[in-house]
């Protein structure tokens, strides 16, 4: 994750103050849910929706030095969020991709929508998931 501008983007986005700003080139508009519980304090609600890039597609373009993260104890989650108003920002994923929160994006030139959903054996008890998108019980690979 670099600081700079780049051309051919084809997504951008920012955090709730604006301090954060960010770029990237997506392969695709799939969107990802996790309904894991940790997902669902980190959000606050459902889980969190996210889509996912490789890194070298993206790029933070200001504001990067305002990002705090977060490694909750015992595990291998971070949470990236920014300093100044608390929204979350983009994240290690894999060591080849990161993944985007879907709220902060503000221009897409390609629509997203709901892929799938993983963790929904761990779904708040008053959720109903709606849409035709695969369900995974865990992780992706399990059982749809």
């Amino acid at each position: 994750m670099t600081e700079s501008n780049s051309q051919n983007t084809t997504l951008t986005g920012q955090c709730n103050c604006g301090s954060v700003k960010f770029e990237a080139s997506q392969n695709n508009g799939d969107v990802y849910i996790c309904h894991c519980s940790i997902c669902q304090r980190k959000s606050g609600g459902n889980g969190v929706a996210v889509i996912i890039v490789p890194k070298e597609t993206f790029n933070f373009s200001q504001g990067s030095e305002h990002i705090t993260r977060w490694q909750k104890p015992g595990h291998d989650w971070i949470n990236c969020f920014c300093r100044s108003c608390g929204s979350p920002v983009p994240g290690e994923n894999s060591a080849e991709s990161l993944f985007i929160p879907v709220g902060l994006i503000d221009k897409s030139t390609q629509p997203l929508l709901v892929k799938g959903h993983i963790w929904v054996d761990s779904k708040a008890n008053w959720e109903t998931i709606a849409d035709n998108a695969v369900q995974y019980p865990k992780d992706f690979g399990s059982n749809a």
